[in-house]
């Protein structure tokens, strides 16, 4: 196994704090790690930026065939960490959204629009395969980490949620819960704010594999290492056609317009609470990331 630190100059930005980036089987398999176990994998916008830039070490590496997303300690991700504040998204920009100061709801939903709808666009669209590696808890911003990848392996204590229709809003920015799980199942677990097993989830398609956790490691690296055995051209144009499927039934679109009705909740909280989300929701997000 092969640990990968980008070069740094003088004044250049740190190497990864949030992520690990290593390859493996030489150098065909890339493996990103999301290591911030004591904050349950929370993601800032540092971690978010740590893992779109191992992202483009992958794609750029022509050894490299698959990729595989794991986590350190207990959980997958508990979701999204903002404590930050907005401003550090000027610390970590990419694209050229902008707008990060305006105020109202522009600013806000320029940085969201840059960090959780555009990252995860991305990261759906990587050229070559990927495979989450999942165990324990999938909280809100977690399922935004699983959702853009191409395979989902969990483990048999896995759970996926989104609760944050307990917020105010109607779900977490990359929306594509109806393609995940099937409209009757989404709306069930988005009003419930409940929590569905791997088990389920495999049953309604949304998980590949469902496996004991001591073998997930294992188990996921065999899948990689035969999918890593086929020809670059035929996964890629493989990953395409299945992509463009979904771009025909017109995935982006609905992303998009869901963006905006997001944000129409953190407007009528702002008005209502003064902050852009209902706080009545924060007992059940806590409930759920015990």
């Amino acid at each position: 196994m092969t640990t990968t630190s980008e070069p740094r100059e003088a004044g250049s930005a740190p190497a990864f704090e949030r992520i690990r980036y290593t390859t493996e089987d030489d150098g065909t398999i890339g493996r990103i790690t999301l290591a911030r176990p004591e904050r349950r994998n929370a993601q800032d916008y540092q971690m978010l930026h740590e893992i779109d830039r191992a992202f483009a070490l992958a794609a750029q590496d022509d050894r490299v065939r698959v990729v595989i997303l794991d986590a350190d300690g207990p959980h997958f991700s508990s979701g999204h960490d903002v404590s930050g504040g907005p401003l550090e998204v000027h610390n970590f920009c990419v694209s050229h959204v902008g707008g990060f100061d305006q105020p109202g709801v522009l600013g806000h939903m320029s940085a969201e629009e840059e960090y959780y709808l555009g990252m995860c666009w991305r990261w759906r669209n990587f050229p070559k395969p990927t495979i989450a590696q999942v165990h324990g808890k999938v909280i809100a911003g977690g399922l935004m980490l699983v959702w853009p990848m191409d395979l989902i392996i969990a483990s048999d204590d896995a759970t996926f949620s989104d609760p944050t229709v307990a917020f105010g809003v109607n779900g977490h920015e990359y929306f594509v819960h109806a393609w995940e799980f099937g409209p009757r199942k989404a709306k069930e677990m988005l009003f419930r704010s409940a929590a569905l097993t791997a088990a389920e989830c495999r049953d309604l398609g949304m998980v590949n594999h469902v496996v004991a956790r001591d073998d997930l490691p294992g188990f996921t690296l065999g899948i990689a290492r035969e999918i890593a055995g086929r020809p670059v051209m035929g996964t890629k144009l493989a990953k395409s056609a299945v992509n463009q499927s979904l771009d025909a039934q017109g995935q982006w679109t609905a992303l998009q317009a869901a963006f905006g009705l997001h944000h129409v909740g953190h407007a009528h909280a702002r008005v209502l609470h003064g902050i852009p989300v209902d706080p009545s929701g924060l007992d059940v997000i806590r409930r759920l990331s015990r």
